[in-house]
C-alpha cells in the first residue's frame, strides 16, 4: 500500500504565529519538531494500517521543514521550492491513499488560526464549484485527477470542517481549537500525535467507501484577489478569465489543468503581492 502525505504547517498542535513557521530563527525551529512529530504520527498510523511505502511532499514556505533521516517509514521526501503540481507533487495515479497534514482554514472561513488560501497578500477568498474552499480542497482536485482518494486531514477544527464540508467521508484528526486568527488552543503534542497516528490507521480502513474522484467535471475555480492588478496579473497564465474587478475564473474538466493553472497564477501574482 503507497501512501502520499502532502504536508503543510499551519495546522500544527501548539504553532499559533508566523514567527513559529517562516524562517530559521529558534522559533521556527521548534515549530519544526513539532510538525516532524505529526508527520511520523501520520506514518506510523498507515503503518498499523499495512501501508508499506510513503511519499512526503514538503508543502509549506520555502518546503524545507522536514529533516529526511528523522521521517519514519524510510518515506521518500521531496523538497524545494517551485514545482509544477506545487503541495502535491509527486502524487501519481500508483498511489492507493492521499494524506493532509497541518492543514488549516482557508482566507474567507469565519474563525482559523493563520487561516490563508496559498498567499495571504493575494487571495482574498477561493471558491470551487460556488463554494469556499481552502487549500485542502483546492489540492485535493490533483488526487482527484489521478483517482486517488484523500482519506485523512489534521490540523484545526476550521481547516478539516471545510475539508468534510466538500469531502464529507474524509477522516479528520483535529489537534487545536482556533480562538482568533493569532490564538489558538493545542493539545499537548504527545496527544496530538496520539489522535494523528489513530486517525491515520482508521482512514485506511475507509479505502472502499471514499471516492477517488469526488469533483464534477468541468469544475470551476473562482479566486478573489486581494488587487485588481492581481486579478489582471492572473489572467496572464492562458484559460483563466476575468470576471471582476478583483475576480477571475478557471473552468476545465482537466482538474489537472485546472491546478496547475491556478498554482502558475499564485506563482505571477507574487509579485505584486510583495509590494502591498
Amino acid at each position: 500500500m503507497r501512501v502520499f502525505i502532502s504536508v503543510d504547517m499551519e495546522g500544527t498542535a501548539g504553532v499559533v504565529d508566523w514567527a513559529q513557521c517562516v524562517g530559521d530563527g529558534p522559533e521556527a525551529m521548534a515549530g519544526r519538531r513539532l510538525l516532524l512529530g505529526e508527520v511520523n504520527a501520520a506514518i506510523d498510523g498507515a503503518i498499523a494500517a499495512g501501508a508499506t511505502e510513503f511519499l512526503v511532499n514538503d508543502g509549506h514556505a520555502a518546503m524545507r521543514n522536514l529533516a529526511p533521516d528523522d521521517l519514519h517509514g524510510e518515506a521518500t521526501l521531496i523538497t524545494g521550492w517551485h514545482r509544477p503540481t506545487d503541495m502535491m507533487e509527486g502524487l501519481d495515479d500508483s498511489f492507493d491513499a492521499a494524506f493532509l497534514v497541518s492543514y488549516h482554514g482557508s482566507m474567507g472561513s469565519e474563525l482559523g488560526n493563520m487561516s490563508h488560501s496559498f498567499n495571504p497578500r493575494a487571495v482574498a477568498e477561493a471558491r470551487l464549484n460556488g463554494q469556499v474552499v481552502g487549500e485542502s480542497v483546492i489540492n485535493a482536485l490533483v488526487a482527484a485527477h489521478y483517482g486517488v482518494p484523500v482519506v485523512l486531514v489534521t490540523g484545526d477544527q476550521t481547516g478539516c470542517a471545510e475539508t468534510v464540508d466538500v469531502l464529507p467521508d474524509i477522516t479528520t484528526a483535529v489537534v487545536k481549537d482556533s480562538i482568533t486568527r493569532a490564538a489558538a488552543a493545542s493539545l499537548h503534542p504527545r496527544r496530538a500525535c496520539a489522535v494523528i497516528r489513530d486517525a491515520a490507521e482508521r482512514s485506511l480502513t475507509t479505502l472502499d467507501r471514499v471516492a477517488g474522484r469526488p469533483f464534477p467535471t468541468p469544475s470551476t475555480l473562482e479566486i478573489h484577489w486581494r488587487t485588481p492588478d492581481m486579478a489582471d496579473m492572473a489572467t496572464w497564465v492562458r484559460g483563466i478569465e476575468r470576471t471582476g474587478p478583483r475576480t477571475t475564473e478557471i473552468s476545465d474538466s482537466d482538474l489537472l489543468a485546472l491546478y496547475r493553472r491556478f498554482i502558475a497564477a499564485i506563482t505571477l501574482t507574487r509579485v505584486v503581492a510583495e509590494d502591498v
